[in-house]
Parts: structure tokens; C-alpha cells; sequence
């Protein structure tokens, strides 16, 4: 168990890990995939959500660009790939689409009980103005929000969470990086020092979904963010009982 009271700041990944960004690509996808004849009944949803991993790293990797245009030469890597090009509206419709995907039900009020002994902070690959819709989703009092359209790259590029450590300006020792992909955050998160949470959305189902798949050993597995506010609090109050006697 982590000794959770160590820790100042807890730092999330957001799409993937608060905003359930599978079921929002996969309901910005389909329905393009479909306008232009693209046999859906032979592709299932993982195998979309893999290509959209593949192809969506592949252009993070590149020269910065916004998110939005990120996502727009993503649905163009998926024209090529199932033979159709995109219209420019639905270019911009999916680079858009960030605005509707949902939260996952546990979010807000996992977010609400690890506020209470935690600063929460995002550091997301996304436009600010996409993340304001999810923050409204989120409803959480974040003390930063640091995005890749602020630091000029994408994780897992390290540069991003040295610019997150330097801006909060706390010994790495006290933040804990809490994060569904493996590939953008655990991996690189821990090679830096950090303390790091696996939210493994994905632990009922086979293979790695829309994140590129990686081998790396988090220091703690949890299957959502129940469970980890769940975690937390259990470690305060098991804390307060040993203090009193």
C-alpha cells in the first residue's frame, strides 16, 4: 500500500482515465466509417480503437500541432487505411468530438473525495479549450491544468511532465501521477522518479484499446477511481487511528 499521505498533489491523465475517450472516439468514428461504406461488422470496436492508437501516437510523435488537428489526421490515417476521404466537415467534427465524449460514472465523485485531501491537477494531451468541456463534465476544483497545447508536445515525451513538476514546483516525492495509459504516462512518469496509479479501465477486457501497448510496472493498480478514492481514504483513517493511540 502507498502512503498516500505523502502526497501534496495527485497529477491525472484525463482522457482514458477520467473522460471515458473509447466510448466517445468509437461514437465519433463509426458513424464516418459508415457514410462511407465501411464494412463495420467486420472490424470490431477494439480493432478501431487500435488503429486509432497507432495512428493517433504516430502524428503526437511529430511537430506539435493542436489537438484538434491531431484528431482530424487521425480520421485522414483512417481514410487511407479503409479507402475513403474524409470531408472537411467531418475533419473538424471529429477533431471536435473531444467536447462530447463522457465521463466515466466514477469520476466526479472519485475526483470529489481525493480533492478533499489532495490538489488535483490535469495533465492532458488536449486543447484548452477542449478540456474546459470536459472540466464542466468533471466538476472538479482543480488547482492547475497543464495541457499539451501549453507545453508545445505530447506525452509520453518527458518534457511534459518536467514542465507539470516544475510548474507546481513540489518536491517530486510529493506527486503521485495517476494515469490509464501505460504508454503516455506510466511508463515515462516512473522512468522520471514519479510515484505512479494505473487506472486499468480496461481490466475486464483483452488488450490495450486506444493506447499503444507497453510493458511497465506501476507502483499501483486500480481497477477506476472508486476504487482509489476507496484506497486513500482507508490509508487517512488508518493513519488517524494509529496517531490516537
Amino acid at each position: 500500500m502507498l502512503d498516500f499521505a505523502r502526497y501534496t498533489h495527485l497529477t491525472f491523465d484525463c482522457y482514458g482515465t477520467l473522460i471515458d475517450w473509447e466510448s466517445g472516439i468509437l461514437a465519433a468514428l463509426r458513424p464516418v466509417l459508415d457514410r462511407h461504406g465501411v464494412a463495420l461488422s467486420a472490424l470490431s470496436d477494439d480493432q478501431l480503437l487500435e488503429v486509432f492508437g497507432e495512428v493517433e501516437a504516430a502524428a503526437e510523435a511529430g511537430p506539435y500541432q493542436p489537438y484538434r488537428a491531431i484528431l482530424a489526421s487521425v480520421l485522414d490515417s483512417c481514410g487511407a487505411r479503409f479507402g475513403f476521404t474524409p470531408s472537411a466537415e467531418e475533419r473538424a467534427a471529429f477533431g471536435g468530438s473531444v467536447a462530447d465524449w463522457p465521463a466515466f460514472a466514477d469520476s466526479v465523485a472519485g475526483l470529489r473525495a481525493l480533492g478533499a485531501r489532495h490538489k488535483l491537477v490535469i495533465l492532458s494531451n488536449v486543447d484548452d479549450d477542449l478540456f474546459a468541456h470536459s472540466a464542466r463534465r468533471l466538476q472538479a476544483n482543480f488547482a492547475d491544468v497543464i495541457t499539451a497545447q501549453q507545453i508545445g508536445s505530447y506525452k509520453p515525451n518527458p518534457h511534459n511532465f518536467r514542465f507539470a513538476l516544475n510548474r507546481l514546483g513540489v518536491p517530486i516525492e510529493q506527486v503521485l501521477h495517476v494515469a490509464q495509459s501505460l504508454f503516455h504516462d506510466i511508463a515515462p512518469a516512473q522512468a522520471l522518479g514519479l510515484t505512479t496509479v494505473w487506472v486499468n479501465r480496461r481490466h475486464d477486457r483483452p488488450g490495450a484499446g486506444a493506447t499503444p501497448a507497453t510493458q511497465t510496472m506501476p507502483d499501483l493498480e486500480v481497477p477506476d477511481l472508486r476504487t482509489l478514492a476507496q484506497l486513500v481514504a482507508r490509508s487517512a483513517a488508518q493513519a488517524a487511528m494509529q496517531a490516537e493511540r
